[in-house]
Parts: C-alpha cells; structure tokens; sequence
C-alpha cells in the first residue's frame, strides 16, 4: 500500500523482542513495547507521534478507578472480550473486536475501565499518540468498525480529516490484519513515512526477516515491504511521519 506512487529504496528492517518493560498489578498487567528502541543509537524511546504500544491484561472483575489523561491520544483496540468504560462526561462504553475508542485526552480526561464478573480474560493494546499541540480540546470517540476481511488491511484510525473511521491529533494511521498461514500482504507506506509493525498472534515475515509472537519491526527507508504469515497471525501496523512535530508531555505517552 504506497500512497505515493513514487519508488523508494530498499527499505531497513529493525527487529525488537517482546519488551521487559512491564508492570504487574495483579489482576491488571501490562506490557510496554517501545518502537523507537528498535533503531539502533536512536535517542527517543517513541518514534516520532508513535510513543508506546502497551500490551493490557485485565482479568475478569477487573476495575481500574477513575484517573486522569493529560495531552496524549489512547487508542483502544481489544480483538477479543470486551473493556468497559466509563467517564465524568457520562459516557457508559464497551469496546469489542466491532469497536474502537480514540480518548482525545487532551487538557485533561477522566475515565475508568472495568471488565465484568463474567467476562472473559481480557488482553489488548492501548496505543498512545503524542499529539501535535498541548491543552487541546479533550474528547472521546468510539464507532463501530468496518468488519475485518482476511488477508486485507483494515484501517482503523489516521489524522484528523482523513478517511479512517476515527482520528489522532498527529500523523499516524493504524491497520490490523488478520492472516491466514501462508497468507502474504504488503506493508502500508507512504513516501517519507516509516511503519512500525507489530504481531499480536502468530508469526510472520518482513521481507523475509522472522518476527514472533509479541515481537515487532519497524520498517524504514523504503517501501513494499512484504508481510508474510509462517502461521496464522493478527497483526497491527502503524504508518508514521517521522518528521511530524510532537508534544511530550503526556501522563504516560511521553
């Protein structure tokens, strides 16, 4: 997917390891995978808007009390279960495997999440953007999703006044695919844009390069990368300025 219609160079692929950086609150556990620690000598755990994908755990009967975001764009996508939400504007959500949350956080938002008695083990990510100003207008999205069509890229969130099903106050756009074993896609880019890929089930190729289970690589320099599945897989791209001016000033997507 080259939005430019220009060619570029063979791009460079830089593998990273599911991360050690993680936090275990018992029955809420986490997981911070930080894409600009890929590159090697690059001096900012983020890369660009991107700041952290945190892989979530939430067991069921789970409640995570009313807290605070400051100047930071949250982004949750749950594949499976569901995570119940909350917050002092009264909103009452539930995001599933058809729905997605963008919190604008902005100036500040308060917000809760919870999973029922009865609802499955929940695992997902929470991807938090660096906005490109501070003290904006806080806000919540949360739409329905087109359905997910195998072996296809489904865009999920991109700029404000793009074509994505809900927005990010900086230039990022996410996909996620679900891959059938020797299933094979191309890597979403953009002439001087970078993709941050990462595998939340299964494992997967780039460019011939093996990236695992909870692994991820991010793909600079160049375009057309190919993702092919060695089993079946789901994962999520993210399509990225590197260049975009950011803020980093958020309560945990600094």
């Amino acid at each position: 997917m080259d939005e430019s219609g220009s060619a570029r160079s063979s791009p460079q692929i830089h593998t990273a390891p599911r991360t050690a950086v993680s936090q275990d609150q018992g029955n809420f556990r986490t997981h911070f995978n930080f894409p600009g620690r890929a590159v090697p000598g690059h001096d900012d755990h983020g890369y660009g808007p991107l700041a952290t994908v945190v892989e979530s755990f939430m067991d069921p009967g789970t409640v995570i009390r009313m807290h605070q975001h400051r100047n930071e764009e949250i982004i949750s996508w749950v594949p499976e279960g569901v995570m119940r939400h909350d917050d002092r504007q009264g909103n009452e959500l539930i995001t599933d495997p058809d729905h997605l949350m963008v919190m604008n956080a902005g100036s500040g938002f308060w917000h809760a999440e919870e999973t029922a008695a009865d609802d499955p083990p929940l695992r997902m990510l929470q991807i938090f953007v660096r906005p490109h100003s501070l003290e904006l207008e806080p806000g919540i999205q949360h739409e329905r999703i087109p359905d997910a069509v195998r072996n296809e890229w489904r865009h999920l969130f991109g700029p404000e006044g793009g074509e994505a099903p809900l927005s990010v106050r900086n230039d990022v756009h996410c996909y996620d695919c679900r891959l059938d074993a020797g299933a094979t896609v191309t890597l979403p880019s953009q002439s001087g844009w970078d993709t941050y890929l990462y595998v939340f089930e299964g494992e997967v190729t780039v460019d011939g390069v093996p990236v695992g289970y909870t692994e991820s690589a991010l793909v600079t320099g160049g375009s057309d990368a190919s993702v092919a599945a060695t089993e079946e897989s789901t994962v999520v791209a993210f399509r990225i300025d590197p260049d975009a001016p950011v803020t980093r000033s958020g309560t945990i997507g600094r």
